[in-house]
């Protein structure tokens, strides 16, 4: 590979860094917020919801603009806005006369910026000249892991020494990385996904395509896959171990992280001794035998490592799934990817609403919640079979 696009693969990594600040920084203050400004948490709440509901729209528009102003211009203009909606966050709530106001106008900038994130990274990655592609999408997406694990650990020992009252200059300090970077990407080499004068797939020619249908299927239930267990882990480990929030952060969501990375970091390293399907089909039936693990073993303790044991297999889904849809559809070009991101989305919104339908349903059983949700690697896992019959054909 030419050296050079090695700093366009670093850009890449740290921009799903960014990412992972965009999506896990503003959620260990909303209890400062409802103390300092008196807001509901019924409101509070509502910005998760807002942030992937834009990133999600941006996923769907992205599709009619990148390819016009390009993949540089707009790499920019997503780290622009990250930054930009971090400072606004330290000023707005108390310059707007509604605090909730203010936090909403700097969630729906750095939204912006986290939605052109998701859909420009992995193609430009995908572009880049190596020899290797799924090893170094493996090891691209394990560098939101480590960024949502950086976020939590570097914010808390932050908090502990300095104070929550001094959250603003924590977020001054995070949004200094989407700044650099920003730098960098308007510096590096950014090869095209197309040969000169050639174009992408439209959608139309897409949604004709039954092999889009079954990645698009594989995408949604990745996602699902990976948060029904994610986003419930902090609360499994406080119900059945009984600690206090911030040990089940640690406990939780903290581990399924750092083991999630792990698994696409060893595909990364390791991943031209592998193959891609092999090991999707082995992760898909470990991920299966968590969810057992969770819901059937009373052990609270083999239960949460079961929750590890999640974050271990789910590692290689999202972008083994990008990888496969490159090399089925090597025409896919920015739609392809926009929509497969749109797909992921889908999933890791629903499979934690599942998890929850269910669970309150069945009196608040997590459990059983977490049962339910087996359907999304076993739908994983059948769509990988029904790969291996195109692929035939």
């Amino acid at each position: 590979m030419d050296k050079s696009y090695n700093k366009t693969l670093y850009a890449c990594f740290t921009g799903y860094i960014v990412q992972a600040i965009v999506n896990n920084f503003v959620p260990l203050l909303f209890l400062t917020f409802h103390n300092s400004y008196g807001i509901p948490m019924t409101q509070i709440t509502l910005l998760i919801t807002f942030n992937f509901g834009l990133q999600l729209l941006v996923d769907i528009l992205s599709v009619t603009f990148v390819d016009r102003i390009g993949y540089r211009r707009s790499m920019l203009i997503a780290h622009f806005c990250a930054v930009t909606g971090f400072v606004l966050l330290t000023l707005l709530p108390d310059i707007c006369g509604s605090a909730f106001a203010g936090l909403l106008i700097a969630v729906a900038v750095y939204a912006v910026g986290g939605g052109l994130l998701e859909v420009l990274v992995s193609p430009i990655v995908e572009a880049c000249p190596t020899e290797n592609k799924e090893k170094a999408m493996s090891l691209l997406h394990s560098f939101y892991c480590w960024g949502h694990v950086a976020v939590v650990l570097v914010s808390t020992v932050f908090f502990y020494f300095f104070g929550i009252e001094n959250w603003r200059i924590m977020a001054w300090i995070w949004s200094l990385i989407p700044f650099a970077n920003m730098i960098l990407f308007a510096k590096v080499p950014i090869a095209s996904l197309m040969d000169e004068g050639e174009k992408g797939l439209t959608i139309g020619q897409l949604f004709g395509r039954k092999i889009f249908w079954i990645l698009m299927l594989m995408m949604i239930c990745a996602g699902a896959s990976e948060q029904a267990v994610s986003q419930w882990a902090s609360t499994f480990a406080e119900m059945g171990l009984n600690v206090s929030k911030t040990i089940g952060d640690l406990a939780g969501p903290m581990l399924f992280a750092i083991l999630m990375g792990s698994a696409r970091a060893f595909y990364g390293k390791y991943g031209e001794r592998i193959d891609l399907e092999h090991f999707m089909i082995g992760s898909s039936i470990l991920c299966i035998a968590s969810y057992l693990c969770i819901s059937l073993v009373p052990n609270p303790v083999v239960g949460l490592i079961g929750c590890g044991v999640c974050g271990l297999s789910v590692g290689i889904m999202w972008p083994g799934v990008f990888s496969k849809a490159a090399a089925f559809e090597d025409k896919g070009g920015t739609a392809m990817f926009a929509l497969l991101a749109l797909a992921g989305d889908v999933g890791c919104s629903g499979g934690p609403t599942v998890v929850g339908m269910v669970s309150g349903a069945l009196n608040n059983n997590l459990r059983m919640g977490i049962l339910a949700a087996v359907v999304f690697p076993v739908l994983l896992l059948a769509g990988l079979y029904l790969c291996r019959l195109y692929n035939k054909r």
